[in-house]
């Protein structure tokens, strides 16, 4: 008969074991959520397992689909060299204690290992006089993705119930964990995928392959490109408006070594010097009114990677010298603070003006001048390439293709249209003046009654400026110096007068047949009233 302080000793010794593994449930909680790394994270738990609640040579092995078997991934109780021979130890479905409990879905408790046959020592681990607990780890279906073993330090039968319940909560613990991380890996390598194919889209956006131009001035640009592509050398690309100066600058990144990178662009001439500080440099918290948080500025963003700055020459003689200190030293300070900040960013550069002309005006800073034209890339006018004009209208039009889901194609005669224009636009214009003839295509065949150059008063049909002609006198037997006829109007009244035969209205108007069909042509005269 008990008395009652030994009554009292045993409840004590109960309520004790039950706070142990309240405790050690709180500390596996916490392990579990400390780490994204599986194995690290449950090798924690069975270490928190064996410190906190005497459960010795903890072991989790996981469900290998694949493989259709049990893969021990985590083991605590062996030495580190004993570990990665390990892990080649498996278990089939209904094998051992383990596949057995994998296979069943249930919990097995055997109160003395020595006694069952069915288990398994693989591991030359455990105390043949001592219980095993294993455990299946349910997962989202309620289906066991795996199963927690361990062996209790104590040969008390009667506490085996209530550890086996206790492994059954860890196992739940440990069945979300690895859902988790299963998913954040998951959705981790689809964004990896993702990036890693619109890097290669980018990059075949921008590889040598679509840079379209056939002309010795081209291909010297192209080789230019290449070989300044294998260094971090600062570029300067020169140009025209609409000559594809930012399209060079991203093919020099994106087929760099830089590549994987970020880049970053910025347009100089768009904001005034205050902003374009803070914009390239970043700011830090209470800098200037409304810098309400610390911001990085456009080099931070670029390390390890090429900042892009356009229109260079726009920017004042007060910025020139803050932004040499950054090209010359790598280092900088935001806007309001007193850290000096490294940054590892290659520079191209890109204008339109004649840098060599703002500094003899004192416009622009020499020694600025000299660090940014260390590798200079002059990009030719379209108008001093115009055979190169075929090419990038047909390649243009593939872009359009593309852009508005339809096939598009473009004519001879509209190709010979386009040789005709100086393109004071360069490539931009020529794209513009594509994308217009295509909306107005119906049948998505770019002809030459569809092409519609622009000038600086009006659009104008076919070329920019008609060639000036010579005409003799008119026949006087038709009125055609009437002041309320026009020129269109007076062609009508010759083409009428001759029945739409354009050789007679060209004698009738002194004019050769070619001068007359010009004219019909960019006055879009139908012919077909005829």
């Amino acid at each position: 008969m008990s008395t009652p302080a030994n009554l009292f000793s045993a409840n004590a010794n109960k309520s004790l074991s039950m706070q142990q593994q309240l405790n050690a449930l709180h500390q596996i909680s916490i392990v579990l959520s400390r780490s994204l790394d599986l194995e690290e994270t449950l090798r924690s738990m069975l270490q928190t397992l064996s410190d906190i609640a005497h459960m010795q040579y903890g072991l989790v092995s996981l469900f290998d689909h694949n493989r259709s078997a049990l893969f021990i991934q985590a083991v605590y109780g062996i030495d580190a060299e004993v570990v990665k021979d390990v892990k080649s130890v498996r278990y089939r479905m209904g094998e051992g204690i383990m596949g057995t409990v994998m296979h069943q879905g249930h919990s097995l408790v055997i109160p003395r290992v020595a006694d069952d046959p069915r288990f398994l020592d693989r591991l030359n681990l455990y105390d043949y006089g001592l219980p095993f607990i294993c455990v299946p780890i349910p997962g989202a279906d309620s289906q066991p993705i795996g199963v927690l073993a361990a062996q209790p330090q104590s040969n008390d039968e009667s506490e085996l119930p209530a550890r086996t319940r206790f492994m059954e909560m860890v196992a739940n613990l440990i069945g979300q964990t690895v859902r988790l991380i299963g998913k954040v890996h998951s959705e981790h390598e689809a964004i990896k995928t993702e990036r890693d194919s619109l890097r290669r889209k980018v990059r075949s956006q921008y590889g040598f392959d679509n840079m379209v131009g056939q002309t010795q001035s081209m291909r010297q640009i192209f080789d230019s490109i290449r070989q300044v592509a294998k260094w971090d050398t600062t570029v300067l690309v020169r140009g025209e408006s609409g000559t594809g100066k930012e399209l060079i600058a991203n093919a020099i990144h994106y087929n760099s070594p830089r590549a994987n990178g970020p880049f970053v662009k910025l347009n100089c001439a768009a904001l005034p010097d205050t902003l374009l500080e803070s914009e390239l440099f970043g700011h830090e918290k209470g800098a200037f009114t409304g810098a309400v948080k610390q911001r990085k500025g456009r080099f931070e963003m670029a390390d390890g990677g090429t900042l892009f700055l356009d229109e260079i020459g726009e920017i004042s003689a007060s910025f020139q010298a803050k932004l040499l200190r950054i090209l010359q030293e790598g280092e900088m300070e935001r806007v309001g603070g007193t850290d000096t900040l490294k940054v590892d960013v290659r520079i191209v550069t890109a204008t339109n003006r004649n840098l060599e002309e703002e500094v003899r005006k004192g416009n622009f800073r020499e020694d600025l001048y000299y660090r940014l034209n260390v590798m200079p890339i002059q990009l030719p006018p379209l108008r001093d390439r115009l055979e190169d004009i075929p090419e990038l209208a047909k390649f243009l039009v593939q872009k359009l293709s593309e852009k508005q889901g339809r096939q598009i194609q473009i004519s001879d005669g509209a190709i010979r249209m386009l040789l005709s224009h100086d393109w004071p636009g360069n490539v931009r214009e020529l794209e513009n003046c594509l994308e217009r003839a295509s909306i107005m295509s119906e049948t998505g065949l770019i002809d030459r009654d569809v092409i519609l150059f622009h000038t600086n008063d009006r659009p104008q049909p076919g070329f920019t400026t008609p060639v000036a002609v010579n005409k003799p006198a008119i026949a006087t037997d038709v009125d055609f110096n009437d002041p309320q006829l026009d020129e269109r109007q007076r062609l009508i009244a010759a083409l009428e007068r001759c029945g739409w035969v354009q050789a007679k209205a060209a004698r009738l108007l002194g004019m050769t047949p070619r001068q007359i069909a010009y004219r019909i042509q960019i006055m879009n005269i139908n012919m077909r009233r005829m």
